[in-house]
């Protein structure tokens, strides 16, 4: 039985966005869909006098917000089947508790209460940081552009590292019916002394080969498992984070690795995720990878 894809709701417009397109994700995957929403007014139910019969009016509006998202998901799409929960602890905290029985789980990009002008919400960073499983993030300047490319972008830095990332992006490309697009980034340092344009020429050469080899070690078993999945392999020169940024402007979803190391509890998030968090053009999946 597959596991639901969760998604935190907290009522604003950041959130509803992210239960369209994870009503969408869960139709092409066939997953059930579970919302949740954090309220710590149960925490404080106790102190409310013992002949009061009237609900706190944080309960009420937690109500209102998981029920509201519920009724929001059932119009856009009848047959996926959703639930929801009010549970009692803090956003970051619940998710994280919900990512080992979660396919995935959904944030959007900013939450109540965020200060205009924030890239990004610290909850969505917080839970994409630390979740043991995949995490959508769903921009809130994102035109929730489904299909318009057609085409999922994977970032491929180590080639043995990524392969979960470049697993889960291969099957995104498939239940969508697109291209996969895998992208290696490499470099030629401007500092490296060189006594002739031909050896610099042959330098960049040979770091784009090594890159391109890269590609075709990663993708060999995706390939193999999925061949119906038109697979593009692109090494590019520059940085890999403004490689990828560029790569989202013509993307439905970019995916990347992000590497757990067991006894971290901080935000263990690299550069190039970090980078596609705040400034991707579409949404953005960061898949954990033990290390």
């Amino acid at each position: 039985m597959e596991l639901p894809l969760v998604v935190g709701v907290d009522g604003s417009d950041s959130s509803l966005l992210a239960v369209d397109w994870a009503v969408d994700e869960a139709a092409r995957h066939r997953l059930a869909l579970h919302l949740v929403h954090a309220s710590l007014w149960e925490r404080y139910e106790a102190v409310q006098p013992s002949f009061s019969t009237d609900r706190p009016a944080e309960a009420v509006m937690a109500q209102h917000i998981i029920s509201s998202s519920l009724e929001r998901a059932r119009l856009r799409d009848p047959e996926v089947k959703a639930s929801g929960e009010v549970l009692p602890d803090d956003a970051v905290s619940v998710l994280l508790r919900a990512g080992p029985e979660a396919f995935a789980l959904v944030t959007g990009s900013h939450g109540r209460g965020e200060v205009a002008g924030l890239l990004l919400g610290s909850v969505s960073l917080a839970v994409a940081a630390r979740a043991v499983c995949p995490v959508f993030v769903v921009r809130s300047g994102d035109p929730i552009h489904q299909g318009t490319f057609g085409r999922v972008v994977v970032g491929v830095g180590d080639p043995t590292g990524d392969a979960g990332a470049v697993r889960f992006a291969v099957r995104e490309a498939e239940v969508r019916g697109c291209a996969l697009t895998a992208v290696r980034a490499w470099r030629n340092p401007a500092q490296e002394p060189v006594d002739h344009m031909l050896i610099a020429d042959d330098a960049a050469r040979l770091r784009e080969e090594r890159a391109s080899a890269g590609l075709d070690d990663a993708l060999r078993e995706a390939a193999r498992e999925y061949p119906q999945v038109d697979i593009q392999r692109r090494p590019v020169e520059g940085p890999a984070h403004r490689v990828l940024l560029k790569a989202s402007a013509e993307a439905d979803l970019v995916v990347v690795g992000a590497q757990r190391r067991h006894g971290h509890f901080g935000l263990q998030l690299g550069r190039v995720a970090h980078a596609l968090l705040h400034h991707s053009e579409c949404p953005v999946a960061v898949v954990p990878q033990p290390v």
